[in-house]
């Protein structure tokens, strides 16, 4: 699978290790040309955390903004078979933390922008790589980095957004889906993990997988 794919994209819940994975494998895979979010650009994040239903809404429209601005580029650049493009985000993961955050009204509004804002011609990953662990995990993970705008997340919200992230990828078919349980592998921190990664997506050939065990 990795020889032919150009565009991956890893996705998960907060402090599933997305961004971490990603980046391995950008420094690992030749040519590549890595893309990721910038949640310290979105002016509103600190304060969304400290007031959601205060600013859900400009929190999700900057970045909103800021995933159509990224993707576009791609689009405009071309995906070539040059280089492979890795990126820690989806653009489909806004609706999803907008049905999650947003006050009906507000859904209202926000899903009339982003039908206006999406891409006609969007690139879609050949490989999407899904990150899930349980909310304990996440807490955990997400306390140890120690970002103090993430300080009041709560697992409650983890698990609203953990069960989001499910129920989207239970019925994602746009790309081939490889499920990698991060509670029990650690590709990002443990050598072997990541090098029975690696293999596991070579040997890929279904439209599904699930990569659950090490060793």
């Amino acid at each position: 699978m990795l020889e032919k794919v150009r565009y991956i994209a890893v996705e998960g819940p907060i402090g599933a290790g997305k961004t971490s994975l990603a980046q391995r494998l950008a420094a690992y895979l030749p040519a590549v040309k890595p893309v990721f979010e910038q949640p310290q650009d979105n002016p509103f994040l600190a304060r969304f955390y400290q007031n959601p239903k205060r600013w859900a809404l400009p929190t999700q429209l900057s970045f909103l903004f800021q995933r159509v601005e990224q993707l576009t580029a791609l689009e405009s650049e071309g995906i070539d078979e040059s280089r492979c493009i890795i990126t820690d985000f989806m653009l489909e993961r806004d609706p999803l933390f907008a049905r999650l955050n947003l006050a009906p009204d507000e859904l209202a509004l926000y899903e009339k922008i982003y039908a206006t804002m999406q891409p006609p011609s969007l690139p879609v990953p050949d490989l999407v790589i899904y990150l899930q662990a349980p909310v304990t995990a996440l807490s955990e993970r997400v306390y140890r980095r120690g970002i103090d705008a993430e300080r009041r997340i709560t697992e409650s919200y983890l698990e609203k957004v953990a069960q989001h992230y499910a129920d989207f990828f239970f019925r994602y078919e746009a790309s081939p889906l490889f499920v990698v349980d991060a509670a029990v592998l650690n590709p990002v921190d443990n050598e072997d993990d990541f090098k029975l990664l690696i293999e596991r997506l070579e040997e890929m050939r279904g439209q599904r997988e699930f990569f659950g065990y090490a060793g």
